[in-house]
């Protein structure tokens, strides 16, 4: 991974000193809370709902065991003894003092971390595939350029204050596990025939009130341009992007109204003067960022007492592997999902112990390296066929080992109103009561692979448009109500790398009536499916209609809530 150098641990140092004095000038009055507002967001704080918030950046999600345990302690310590890892690669703690804050920044920069530009109207934090330089189906490691990216877009003076806050996705393999169509910029590399690397551009991409699926706008882009065409791609942005409506601000509106052949036509215009200039990448900046990311060297493994299995451990450990263990590239090792995905607790929360337990793992079991993926689990890489078994008994021990990679109660939800000031309605609750009702691994087995996700808002932290079955939270006259979708596809290789938007099936529902609407879209699947047929393959097959057909009819709603609906 990464190491910063002198000048990386100089900014980040200098931007802790700076925001301590902003910090202590507020705090003695000397600032207003308008002043101050802007100097804490691009730093990565937020006000909740019940107390400050700060987002940390996990560059294309990546950490090594050191920067796992320098999060367990700060949770520990300075919060409640837990984090939430989002959809974007970040990690949130969502009870800090705010006095404590700039002690925490200082705690990050000290293994090479910070917050910077996790929140604000900037680039935000890079995110790349979390199977990186490990999958069998990549064709370029994305890794390097998406430092690159982050090196050039931190800090970068031209684009500090955006029209609205701006996500960038970089992926290499032919499964897009990046979600890149649902981003304002999405980046696919690959090679032409003579092996040279290019970068298939996606603009205009993103979920919250108007979602869309980003445009191609350029397909061979030779990967040496890569900064500069992006800065093409920002200046346009930046100069016709609307700032005055913050749900009409994002790049995808403005791909819209342009229309995508328009909007490259002034991005290509905007890059004549900037192609072969300064922030062209070259071949010795590129080389100097790869060696970072070189494959570890893997000992020959040396058997240990308990690598065998036990007669009763056989079953179980079959499972768990089956849906948690992908064989790398690399002969002999595997990336191990450990699960945040346990019954009774929030999707993406992991406790400090967790987080310790997962850096141990890291170091015993693999190379002390950690990824975050989409999907808000942890990834554990370069683990050894033979030491599968140990390691699965200890993640077992510390709650990482639900073998529901995949399934239905593999589900993402953003913190939702339990937390955040901008949410509608609860997530967490809806997530465990939908956990509960499916908490049979042999019935999940059945029902197969289907993505869940749940939003407490249209701001969409959740993906819940991407959802194979997506939740949203509404306020209906101050009440909390839940509109479902179904059909929603994220690109990955559930959905034959297709990306889809998900429909509303019709009026929303109450909390309480969520598990029996769920179970009705589960039976209708279950009922009409074709052999070897995914949930997302049958709602494209037959349509809405008959889950239309079982949600609404099997839910006696009363007149009241008709009412309300209509």
């Amino acid at each position: 991974m990464y190491r910063y150098d002198a000048l990386d641990q100089r900014l980040v140092d200098e931007r802790v000193a700076e925001y301590r004095d902003q910090l202590e000038r507020f705090l003695a009055g000397e600032l207003s809370e308008d002043d101050f507002r802007p100097l804490r967001l691009r730093n990565g704080l937020y006000i909740q709902r019940h107390a400050p918030m700060l987002r940390i950046a996990i560059p294309y999600g990546v950490l090594s065991a050191l920067q796992l345990r320098t999060l367990a302690h700060i949770a520990r310590d300075y919060d409640r003894g837990y984090g939430h890892f989002s959809t974007r690669q970040n990690l949130q703690f969502n009870w800090p003092r705010l006095e404590d804050t700039a002690d925490i920044l200082a705690l990050l920069a000290s293994v090479q971390m910070h917050a910077i530009q996790t929140s604000g109207n900037t680039v935000r934090n890079i995110t790349s595939d979390v199977y990186a330089g490990l999958a069998d189906d990549e064709e370029v490691d994305p890794r390097p350029l998406a430092e690159i990216l982050r090196q050039w877009s931190t800090f970068h003076p031209e684009f500090a204050y955006l029209p609205r806050k701006f996500k960038i996705a970089i992926s290499g393999a032919r499964e897009d596990r990046a979600a890149t169509a649902f981003h304002d910029i999405g980046l696919r590399l690959w090679r032409d025939a003579e092996g040279a690397v290019r970068v298939r551009v996606l603009v205009g991409g993103g979920m919250g009130r108007t979602p869309m699926l980003a445009s191609v706008i350029r397909e061979d882009l030779p990967w040496q341009h890569l900064l500069s065409y992006v800065e093409a791609i920002l200046r346009v942005y930046n100069l016709h992007g609307r700032r005055d409506n913050i749900f009409k601000a994002r790049i995808k509106i403005l791909v819209r109204a342009l229309g995508a052949a328009e909007f490259a036509r002034q991005v290509d215009e905007e890059w004549s003067h900037l192609a072969d200039g300064p922030a062209t990448i070259t071949a010795a900046e590129r080389d100097r960022v790869a060696a970072f990311f070189v494959d570890p060297d893997f000992p020959a493994y040396a058997p240990h007492p308990d690598d065998a299995l036990r007669p009763e451990e056989t079953a179980a450990f079959a499972r768990w592997q089956e849906r948690a263990v992908v064989a790398q590239r690399h002969d002999g090792r595997y990336a191990v999902t450990l699960s945040l995905k346990k019954t009774g607790v929030a999707p993406g929360d992991a406790t400090a112990r967790q987080m310790d337990d997962a850096a141990d793992l890291a170091e015993r079991f693999g190379t002390g390296e950690i990824r975050v993926a989409h999907d808000q689990n942890l990834v554990l890489p370069h683990v050894a066929e033979g030491a599968l078994a140990r390691l699965w008994r200890a993640a077992r021990a510390t709650g990482l080992a639900t073998p529901n990679l995949g399934l239905l109660t593999d589900i993402i939800a953003c913190p939702g109103g339990d937390f955040c000031s901008l949410a509608n309605a609860k997530s967490i609750p809806i997530a465990e009561a939908i956990q509960q009702r499916f908490d049979d691994l042999d019935y999940l087995h059945d029902i197969g692979e289907l993505d869940l996700n749940i939003s407490g808002c249209m701001n969409s932290c959740g993906h819940h448009h991407a959802g194979h079955i997506g939740i949203l939270g509404v306020d209906k006259d101050g009440a909390e109500w839940y509109q479902v979708s179904i059909g929603g596809a994220n690109g990955n290789r559930l959905t034959g790398g297709r990306a889809a938007i998900g429909k509303v099936i019709g009026p929303s529902f109450a909390a309480h009536q969520l598990p029996d609407v769920v179970s009705g879209l589960i039976d209708t699947y279950l009922e009409r499916r074709s052999a070897d047929e995914r949930f997302i393959d049958t709602v494209e097959r037959i349509g809405m209609e008959p889950f239309k057909h079982r949600v609404y009819g099997a839910s006696r709603r009363s007149r009241h809530e008709e009412l309300t609906d209509a």
